[in-house]
């Protein structure tokens, strides 16, 4: 079953999950900062990589901004801490191993790959504001320059 995408102006889905370093991330606590919560299907594939890279790249921006970013994907912290390394990684990397926050955000449905169906983490990325409100939502994210437009949005905001 897929649970629909929180919406614009709706409250986000709290969570507290381990982080890469061994620490655990909450999102309420990061009030009253904005955050950027993305969702990827799995540390070390090309296009997770690039997108973790993406917005490493513009950390200093989004920091700038008064933004965190936070990937979540069902891999375990010990795996999260090889991609951080291996990538050149700053951004923080969440494990939702259970899937129940991939569930609760949306991000975890049926995906098609070569004409088969599956369940998965489907690429998506939230912007929450200092309220901890829903501000935009990009589903189905293509990953080239969208690290770029979610900064844009994360400063406008």
């Amino acid at each position: 079953m897929t649970v629909p995408l929180p919406i614009q102006g709706q409250t986000a889905p709290d969570f507290t999950l381990p982080r890469d370093g061994g620490e655990t991330i909450t999102l309420s606590a990061l009030r009253p900062g904005k955050v950027v919560v993305y969702f990827y299907p799995k540390d070390s594939t090309p296009a997770c990589t690039t997108e973790a890279q993406d917005f490493t790249a513009l950390a200093d921006a989004f920091a700038a901004a008064g933004t965190t970013v936070i990937g979540i994907s069902k891999d375990s912290v010990k795996r999260h801490d090889s991609f951080r390394g291996k990538a050149g990684l700053s951004v923080i990397l969440a494990s939702d191993a259970e899937g129940t926050v991939c569930e609760d955000w949306g991000a975890w449905g049926e995906k098609k790959l070569y004409g088969k169906a599956y369940m998965g983490i489907r690429r998506t990325t939230f912007l929450i504001d200092c309220a901890g409100r829903v501000a935009q939502v990009w589903p189905a994210v293509k990953v080239a320059g969208h690290a770029a437009e979610v900064l844009a949005a994360a400063q406008a905001l």
